[in-house]
């Protein structure tokens, strides 16, 4: 998997790019170095592809949000089908979750999805790049074989680039999705649905 130049609630409000109550670069309480995942904080939205082994190619649009929490990061995606013509499909896919900073330097992120789905990606940060494989996959009975995943992120000019690998069914890992974001204006509320905006990308 490789990236390239081509393709929380609370009472009072919470700037996502404002620094946690401690410095990730730095030292934590027991002096261990956290890692640094702040480059990934804001308001996303972009474009990407997909397809898997079997599976027909589609394009789709993205939403990501990252928000500073006291500890650790809340974070929250949606994507929704593109057609060829540029018009807006239906929702794809939703996850929510939390990105965590542990003091061993490893980062860890908790996710659950509406398929059915609750996974926990552990992974290291190097710089602006982001490298995460599931250490646990959950699934309801009604859910699709999913067996497990790799994630990459990375900030390449000032946009996020991510990719997605899987393993699913009978099929061995796998390239299935990748995508460009940019960020929006810090404090831009999520649209209510696709067809409130086109994805930008």
């Amino acid at each position: 998997m490789t990236l390239s130049g081509d393709p929380a609630q609370a009472d009072d409000p919470v700037d996502p790019t404002a620094p946690t109550g401690r410095d990730e670069a730095g030292a934590a309480a027991g002096g261990t170095p956290r890692a640094s995942v702040g480059w990934l904080a804001g308001h996303w939205e972009g474009a990407g592809v997909g397809g898997y082994p079997g599976m027909e190619s589609f394009q789709f649009g993205q939403e990501l949000e990252v928000a500073a929490l006291p500890s650790g990061w809340a974070w929250r995606s949606r994507t929704w089908q593109v057609h060829p013509d540029g018009t807006l499909g239906r929702a794809l896919a939703a996850e929510s979750g939390f990105l965590r900073t542990p003091q061993d330097g490893s980062v860890e992120l908790v996710l659950a999805h509406g398929s059915g789905v609750a996974e926990v990606y552990v992974g290291e940060a190097t710089g602006q790049r982001l490298e995460l494989r599931t250490d646990v996959v959950v699934r309801t009975a009604s859910a699709s074989p999913y067996a497990a995943g790799v994630r990459l992120y990375g900030l390449v000019d000032d946009e996020l680039l991510w990719a997605f690998d899987m393993a699913a069914g009978d099929q061995e890992m796998a390239s299935h999705v990748s995508a460009r974001l940019r960020r929006v204006a810090v404090g831009a509320p999520l649209g209510a649905g696709p067809g409130d905006r086109a994805p930008t990308g």
